[in-house]
């Protein structure tokens, strides 16, 4: 089975490095792209299962991609990374069929699920289990919960 592609578009090195280990972890291909230009130049947006891309960059920004992606045909499943989350941004985002927009720092777990949904992937409980092995995952009783 051929490994899907997941291109991650971030004018930070240090995220796209970051993004790019966990997705590899996950058994996925990545290429990485330091704008939203070089990935349109790239030539990779046809082998391209899922774009996790940064909201504000240099140029264009991540919104504007997904809209010049939209408007070139394109439907490419996109997940939005940002540090400077703002309603409007997520609302236009989300509303033009963004599968997630996560605000930096954000959990691996989050970003997992929203690759799953992208790539129709299902993982086993065991995987799950093991991301939150650390946590009193016990019910809150009403006493825990302050009522």
């Amino acid at each position: 089975m051929v490994a899907q592609v997941i291109s991650i578009v971030d004018d930070d090195k240090s995220v796209r490095e970051a993004e790019g280990s966990l997705v590899e972890s996950l058994g996925y291909v990545t290429k990485t792209f330091a704008s939203a230009e070089e990935f349109l130049a790239s030539g990779r947006l046809h082998d391209t299962a899922c774009l996790i891309t940064d909201v504000q960059m240099p140029g264009m920004s991540g919104v504007d991609l997904q809209s010049r992606l939209i408007a070139n045909g394109h439907r490419t499943p996109v997940i939005f990374v940002t540090a400077n989350p703002d309603e409007r941004t997520k609302k236009r985002a989300l509303g033009a069929g963004a599968l997630g927009f996560l605000s930096k720092p954000f959990s691996e777990e989050s970003l997992i699920a929203c690759l799953d949904r992208a790539t129709g992937t299902i993982r086993e409980v065991s995987f799950f289990e093991s991301t939150v092995s650390g946590l009193d995952l016990e019910p809150l009783t009403t006493s825990k919960r302050g009522l």
